[in-house]
């Protein structure tokens, strides 16, 4: 098999660099013969990869592997993706965990994920809290499909409902987390390739001219005790001062794993 992932790397030295490259190859090897990569290094004799050629070449059109293969697996969960929603990312994980280690889990608490894409954070919370009660909604039916799914797929029971949110208003909740959009369109020329091709811009851009749309719409709708947001690094003081504005307490300002500021916590005041 090492044969094969040199060609895998070969035929893709063009288009990655050379390290992701071989991750992709292990990748690929693994989820189409179930060979892993350990077996890789220990000689696994030479196996046939189905549809190779195929892969290659939506890789070299930097097509996300998740979607080449329609699912990826993130916090434990397999999780079903296409191009109606975004790929999970480990920045998100790091806002699940924030919130079900601020937060009493054992409680029956009403949370809502707003702009729930795939349901990831919606089918973690309710994985790592089974005694909450989780609702998933958003504005396209095409991922509430993919949501439903992925909660199937996890045996887990979250609620799901298509909704407008900057049209209509939650009933009121324990907990309200959102990842909405929130990349400006003057920040395309900074985006990754794979990302902006193929990943549903709808999920993605907010208007140049009111980058804080979601998070002023979703915040002034009090609809929670406590609210949770996933925030472009470029506006984490922004989002603060405007929580603070609308008399939220306890906000702060929480960096992820690379230094960045990437996510927001603010309380109603009682």
């Amino acid at each position: 098999m090492k044969e094969i992932v040199s060609h895998i790397v070969s035929e893709l030295k063009d288009f990655y660099p050379t390290e992701e490259a071989q991750e992709l190859a292990y990748w690929i090897i693994e989820e189409t013969t179930g060979i892993t990569r350990t077996q890789i290094y220990m000689g696994h004799p030479q196996k046939t990869i189905p549809n190779l050629p195929n892969i290659l070449e939506q890789l070299q059109q930097h097509t996300p592997i998740q979607y080449i293969f329609g699912h990826t697996q993130w916090m434990g969960l397999d999780l079903c993706v296409d191009s109606s929603t975004l790929i999970p990312r480990p920045e998100t994980a790091e806002l699940v965990d924030w919130i079900t280690l601020s937060c009493d889990n054992k409680a029956p608490l009403q949370v809502l994920d707003i702009g729930t894409g795939s349901g990831c954070i919606a089918i973690a919370l309710k994985r790592k809290c089974p005694n909450w009660q989780v609702q998933g909604v958003d504005i396209s039916a095409e991922a509430l499909s993919i949501a439903k799914e992925n909660g199937e797929r996890n045996n887990v029971q979250v609620s799901w409902q298509q909704m407008d949110i900057l049209a209509e208003k939650p009933d009121l909740k324990d907990i309200i987390v959102s990842n909405p959009p929130y990349i400006c369109h003057k920040e395309k020329s900074q985006m990754d390739e794979r990302v902006l091709a193929h990943e549903p811009h709808i999920a993605l851009f907010v208007p140049d001219s009111d980058p804080l749309l979601f998070y002023r719409h979703i915040a002034s709708m009090k609809s929670a005790k406590s609210l949770y947001f996933e925030i472009n690094e470029a506006y984490g003081d922004e989002v603060c001062a405007m929580m603070k504005t609308l008399g939220y307490s306890d906000v702060t300002l929480k960096y992820d794993m690379y230094g960045k500021p990437r996510m927001v916590f603010g309380r109603i005041k009682a």
